[in-house]
C-alpha cells in the first residue's frame, strides 16, 4: 500500500469484488493506514496551557518600557535568572524559571477573530468551514494511542469548542473532560459506579451489552456506532480503573503543594496536569475557560490583581514540579494564547486581536532553557527578526513526539492534508 500510487492504480484498474474503487478511497486506505514513525529517544508528554481569549505579549513576556506612550504598558520589566531576559513584575514567580523555559517573540499569524485563531493553533490548520480539521491532541492519540486504561488526551476543566476535538478523525478522537480540579469535594464524573449497583450487576449489564452491540454493529454502515461504543468502553475502563481513579484523586497532593500551585482553575489545573501524566496520559490542555483572556476593557487591573498573579504560580510551580521530580525532560510544556494584543490601548483601556506578532514559551522535552529567538519592533507591533508560523511549531510539536510530520491524513472532503501543513521542525527547540 505503501507504493500504491495513481499510475499504479490507474494501471490495475477501479473494478474491485465489492464494486467500484475511486482514487479517493485509495488515497484515504494509503493515509490512514499505519505509516512509518521516527524512531522516539523519549516518550513525550504533553501540558498545553491554554490562555484562551489571547495573551498580550506587550504586558507579559515583551514589554517595550521605551515604546510609544500611547503603545507602553504600565508594568515594570523585571530580570529573571536568565541574564538579558526580562518579564513582567507580575511574573516574579516565573522569573525564577527562565533557564528552565524558552520564549519565542516573533510567532505570527493572519486569523484575527478567535475561532479561527485558536483552530490555527491547536489544529495546525487554518480554519475552513468545510473541513474538521482534528486537535493537536487528537492526532497525537491516533498515532500514538492510548498507554494504559487512562485517556491519551484529557482536557482541564473541558474542551470548549470544536477545535479542540477529534474533527474528521471522528468522537472517539475527542479529549475526556476532567472538570475544574479547583472545586470542593472535586471528582470526576462517572467514575464510580451509580448508587444501588454493585459490580455484579454491572459484569451483567456490560454483557448484555455486549451482546446487542454485536448484532447492531452488523447493521451499521457509518462509524457513528463504533464512535459510541468507544465512549462506553472508555468509561467502563476507567471505572474499573484504580489507577484512572489515583491519577484523578487530587486530594492526595499536600496541603503545600497544592497553595504553591495555587488555588485557582488554572493553578489546580496544572497540577491535576502533572498527576495525569504520572500516569500515561499524553496530551492534557488546562485552561480558564472560553476567552477568559480576552481584555478589550480595563486589561492592567485584570492582569495585575487576578490573571498574571494566577498564571505566574501555576505555572512556576509546575514547572519547579516537574524538574524537581525528574519529569521535565519527558514532558513538554506549551504556554500560549491563540494570538497577542494591540500595542495601542484602545479607549475602553484594554487592548485587542492582534495576530501578527505575539509571544508564547515553552519548556522540558529537551527544549532549551533560559533562550529567547526572535524579536518584535519597537513598539511590539510587527516581528522584526526570526518569524515563527503555526505550522512549524506544530510540526516541531510531532517531530518531538516522534510523529511523522508531514504524514497524510484524508480530510472529511476527501482531500489530503499533510498533519503540520508545509511546516517544519525548528532547529533552535532543540
Amino acid at each position: 500500500m505503501e507504493r500504491f500510487d495513481r499510475r499504479a492504480f490507474l494501471k490495475i484498474g477501479s473494478i474491485t469484488a465489492f464494486g467500484f474503487l475511486s482514487y479517493g478511497d485509495v488515497l484515504r486506505m494509503r493515509a490512514q493506514s499505519p505509516g512509518k514513525t521516527p524512531v522516539k529517544t523519549k516518550d513525550i508528554s504533553v501540558i498545553h496551557i491554554l490562555l484562551g481569549g489571547g495573551m498580550s505579549h506587550v504586558d507579559t513576556f515583551d514589554l517595550k518600557p521605551a515604546a510609544n506612550p500611547s503603545y507602553r504598558s504600565i508594568f515594570k520589566p523585571i530580570s529573571t535568572k536568565v541574564p538579558g531576559l526580562q518579564v513582567c513584575e507580575h511574573l516574579s514567580l516565573t522569573a525564577q524559571q527562565a533557564n528552565k523555559y524558552c520564549v519565542i517573540r516573533s510567532m505570527t499569524h493572519k486569523a484575527s477573530a478567535h475561532g479561527a485563531a485558536l483552530a490555527l493553533m491547536m489544529t495546525g490548520h487554518e480554519f475552513l468551514p468545510t473541513v474538521q480539521s482534528p486537535s493537536l491532541g487528537s492526532v497525537i492519540t491516533k498515532e500514538l494511542g492510548p498507554r494504559n486504561e487512562l485517556p491519551a488526551y484529557v482536557a482541564i476543566p473541558a474542551a470548549n469548542g470544536n477545535y479542540a476535538r477529534g474533527g474528521f478523525l471522528g468522537p472517539r478522537f475527542n479529549p475526556f473532560n476532567a472538570g475544574n480540579p479547583n472545586v470542593a469535594k472535586y471528582a470526576v464524573r462517572d467514575l464510580d459506579l451509580p448508587m444501588g449497583v454493585d459490580w455484579a450487576r454491572m459484569e451483567g449489564r456490560h454483557s448484555l451489552l455486549s451482546l446487542v452491540d454485536s448484532k447492531i454493529r452488523s447493521w451499521d454502515t457509518s462509524d457513528t456506532f463504533e464512535s459510541l461504543d468507544s465512549y462506553y468502553k472508555t468509561a467502563f475502563e476507567l471505572m474499573r480503573s484504580p489507577q484512572a481513579k489515583k491519577a484523578f484523586n487530587i486530594a492526595e497532593e499536600p496541603e503545600a503543594l497544592r497553595e504553591k500551585y495555587g488555588r485557582t482553575t488554572v493553578g489546580q489545573g496544572c497540577l491535576l496536569a502533572r498527576r495525569l501524566v504520572e500516569a500515561g496520559v499524553r496530551f492534557i490542555t488546562v485552561g480558564r475557560g472560553f476567552n477568559s483572556w480576552d481584555h478589550h476593557n480595563n486589561i492592567f487591573p485584570n492582569l495585575a490583581n487576578d490573571f498574571l498573579p494566577e498564571l505566574d504560580r501555576a505555572y512556576s510551580a509546575l514547572l519547579a514540579d516537574l524538574s524537581e521530580r525528574g519529569m521535565l525532560d519527558s514532558t513538554l510544556v506549551l504556554l500560549t494564547g491563540e494570538f497577542g494584543r494591540t500595542p495601542e490601548i484602545n479607549v475602553n483601556a484594554g487592548r485587542d486581536h492582534w495576530p501578527n506578532c505575539f509571544s508564547l514559551c515553552l519548556a522540558g522535552a529537551c527544549v532549551p532553557g533560559g533562550l529567547v529567538h526572535g524579536a518584535s519592533d519597537k513598539d511590539g507591533m510587527f516581528v522584526k527578526d526570526g518569524p515563527v508560523e503555526v505550522p512549524d511549531f506544530v510540526a516541531t510539536l510531532y517531530h518531538k513526539l516522534g510523529i511523522d510530520y508531514s504524514k497524510e491524513y484524508i480530510s472529511n472532503i476527501g482531500r489530503p492534508m499533510k498533519l503540520a501543513g508545509d511546516g517544519k521542525p525548528l532547529s533552535f527547540l532543540g
